[in-house]
């Protein structure tokens, strides 16, 4: 089964992504993404990434995200 970029994910990974807590990570960064675009607008958020200052667990709350760069946010999250 290939992604619409074209990749084709393993089994393993399918099921890893299927999985209830993936999947509730997932919709938490989503409506992260949703909050902000309606608050920046799309603009100002293509080619970057919504960060979580405190992290995903801390919530979705105006105050926990920022808008940074791909590099800078995946960055951060690499070295932690």
């Amino acid at each position: 089964m290939s992604a619409p970029s074209g990749r084709k994910y393993s089994a393993y990974d399918r099921e890893y992504q299927a999985r209830p807590e993936q999947v509730a990570k997932r919709v938490a960064r989503n409506a992260a993404r949703r909050m902000m675009i309606k608050k920046h607008g799309k603009a100002a958020l293509r080619g970057k990434d919504v960060d979580h200052k405190r992290g995903t667990g801390a919530g979705n709350g105006a105050s926990n995200l920022r808008i940074r760069s791909r590099s800078a946010n995946r960055a951060d999250k690499s070295t932690s």
